[in-house]
């Protein structure tokens, strides 16, 4: 009897060593080839956002980082007496709350427009998404030469203002605003004319045979198929214009009297101009926590009833 219990334990424990074996071989086969990314995320990612964390806390010293002083949530409590902070905060969501309605209409318009096949419908495609190839600083030259004085843009909507509208306190902000519109919208208008080509056309035929019109068809039918790509849309574009930075640095240079300085825009000055880089580092992490609590929101106002 004592025989076969031992033999039976040792099959047991045999068999327990090939699982054991076969898991952690799985496992090192499974951290081999999550080893570059793991090595890129922890280095340029993870690093970067503990060391900016650890800065925040501290009056960082930019030539001797050793004698930086620590100061606790001090930087964090300036900066809500900041009143530049709260000009930076406040041109950066009027710039947003401009800019995210008008790239989701205009892209929504034109995926909607261009969904069907028709003659030149791919060359408008083509010319539509074109700018989203540009990089910020030849948009921001191009547009700041069209619409600075005696250029192109300003010659052809004088009668709408006096001279440069980057010039302007209350022009600057929505030439940015066009500015980022058109270099932008073709990429959100690629990924829902992609979604609008997915959804069934058999639906619109039952529709029609139903008397359904086309804003009915519009709203049961389109909006509904279409809800994840819009929902992306939506907290994409608002995400990266929180973080515009390249339009008012290239076109107006934060002007005129502050008028277009936005968080990210600030934050460059506290970095590379004062070189203030805890107090910078406490506005990084406060824009962090903003993009997080907007990306939050949008999902539960836009996408969080699926039914």
């Amino acid at each position: 009897m004592s025989n076969v219990e031992a033999t039976t334990d040792n099959r047991t424990t045999s068999r327990w060593e090939q699982l054991f074996d076969r898991s952690t071989r799985e496992l090192l086969v499974g951290l081999l080839f999550a080893a570059p990314y793991l090595v890129l995320f922890s280095v340029f990612l993870l690093y970067p956002l503990l060391k900016g964390l650890y800065m925040s806390l501290h009056e960082w010293n930019f030539l001797e980082p050793s004698k930086s002083t620590y100061v606790g949530l001090e930087n964090y409590a300036r900066l809500l007496e900041d009143p530049a902070f709260w000009n930076a905060l406040w041109n950066t969501l009027e710039f947003v709350g401009m800019t995210v309605p008008l790239i989701v209409g205009v892209s929504l318009v034109l995926a909607l427009g261009l969904n069907k096949e028709l003659k030149g419908s791919r060359l408008l495609q083509f010319v539509y998404f074109s700018p989203y190839v540009l990089t910020v600083s030849v948009v921001g030259i191009v547009w700041a030469q069209m619409f600075a004085q005696g250029g192109v843009g300003t010659q052809y909507f004088g009668w709408l203002f006096s001279g440069s509208p980057l010039n302007s306190k209350f022009w600057a902000m929505p030439v940015i605003v066009v500015t980022t519109v058109w270099w932008q919208a073709g990429f959100y208008f690629a990924v829902l004319l992609a979604a609008r080509q997915n959804v069934p056309e058999r639906l619109y035929e039952a529709a029609r045979l139903d008397g359904a019109g086309p804003w009915r068809m519009f709203r049961d039918i389109t909006l509904p198929h279409m809800k994840n790509a819009l929902l992306f849309v939506v907290i994409a574009s608002t995400i990266f214009q929180f973080q515009v930075f390249g339009q008012p640095y290239l076109m107006t240079k934060g002007g005129p009297v502050g008028n277009t300085e936005t968080l990210v825009y600030y934050l460059y000055e506290l970095g590379f101009q004062t070189r203030e880089l805890g107090f910078g580092a406490a506005v990084g992490y406060t824009l962090l926590l903003i993009l997080v609590c907007v990306s939050v929101l949008n999902y539960v106002l836009v996408g969080g009833n699926d039914e």
